[in-house]
């Protein structure tokens, strides 16, 4: 049997992974997970001349930052990149007009269900539209109303989070979801991840946590020395105290700030029950705890009272490295085990 070479390895990645690419437009079938503050400009730009397809995080940008994010990354690459909008933002209509009258691409709708009218208007617009789904059912829905292609995302990654992990939804869906190219996210960090996901059925895998501590990310140096000294289980899902008062996950690195969090929740609800507070102003101020804590940390570098946002794939990412060394690390990883297998079949 003659043995598979790098060539022939590489080869089979890029057909494994052709209708994500053909989708995007990209060399390979990566996308940069949108992460505010982290994912603007330089590693945008950075994923995209890599061979890969960065993603803007719009966030909580008004439509004229959002209009000068986009311009800047244009003006750093001249390949294919998109925007991740939050379905719950207050102009997101406004938000999608600046997508189209900025000639992007691809808009991803993320952080609940769409609604008809935006993805109706993204398609109007010319746009790739993507959007996220937690379950089989959404993923149909997503499709019928109009979805060009989807992302699961497990609990596994960094951010807001649902309760179900990458594996078991790649299961539900992969098989079952053939309509549409659908790539896989949450606690990949690695190319052997990312080829098995791909054998299941998957177009392609997104990664965010990877991305943070590339030398391209602005993220701030102690931010990243976090990241290199966190291991998986320092990823710890955020507390909720009472149901009543309804928290919505967070996977952080935990710190003083997630101590403190459980901390402050328990104060206000004794608070509520004293009567000093009705339900709505103890929700809000629950709510409003986190409030700038990512660009605390992200952007000032306070690691112990800021939110240290990432994923359980943290632990694999021990040193700032170039995008397009990490992108290549994660190609070579799979086409390794590609080539260790064809090997042990021999």
């Amino acid at each position: 049997m003659t043995a598979m070479t790098r060539a022939d390895a590489l080869a089979h990645i890029q057909t494994l992974s052709e209708r994500g690419r053909a989708l995007l437009g990209v060399e390979h079938a990566i996308l940069g997970g949108a992460m505010t503050w982290v994912s603007e400009r330089k590693l945008v730009a950075a994923i995209s001349n890599a061979g890969g397809f960065g993603v803007i995080a719009c966030g909580a940008m008004t439509t004229a930052l959002l209009r000068t994010e986009i311009q800047a990354t244009q003006a750093l690459t001249k390949k294919p990149f998109g925007v991740n909008l939050i379905v719950m933002h207050p102009d997101l209509d406004a938000l999608i007009e600046v997508c189209g009258e900025e000639g992007v691409g691809c808009v991803v709708l993320a952080g609940g269900i769409p609604p008809r009218k935006a993805m109706r208007r993204v398609k109007e617009l010319g746009a790739t539209l993507i959007a996220l789904t937690p379950a089989l059912g959404i993923a149909k829905k997503l499709i019928r109303d109009g979805a060009d292609a989807l992302v699961i995302e497990g609990t596994e990654a960094g951010g807001h989070i649902g309760p179900v992990s990458t594996s078991v939804l790649a299961q539900e869906i992969l098989p079952n979801v053939q309509d549409v190219p659908v790539f896989v996210a949450g606690g990949i960090g690695r190319g052997e991840a990312m080829l098995s996901y791909l054998e299941m059925g998957a177009a392609g895998c997104q990664l965010g946590t990877r991305f943070v501590c590339a030398l391209e990310s602005i993220a701030h140096p102690d931010f990243k020395k976090a990241f290199f000294k966190g291991a998986a289980r320092d990823a710890t899902a955020s507390v909720q105290v009472d149901p009543r008062f309804p928290v919505i996950p967070v996977r952080a690195l935990a710190n003083n700030a997630t101590r403190k969090f459980a901390e402050t929740q328990h104060d206000v609800i004794a608070r509520w029950r004293a009567g000093e507070l009705d339900q709505k102003a103890a929700q809000l101020e629950i709510e409003h705890f986190w409030a700038g804590a990512l660009r605390r940390a992200v952007i000032d570098g306070d690691v112990e009272n800021g939110s240290l946002m990432a994923g359980q794939s943290v632990g694999m990412v021990t040193a700032e490295q170039p995008t397009a060394e990490i992108i290549q690390s994660l190609v070579d990883q799979a086409a390794d085990a590609l080539i260790q297998r064809a090997a042990s079949a021999a």
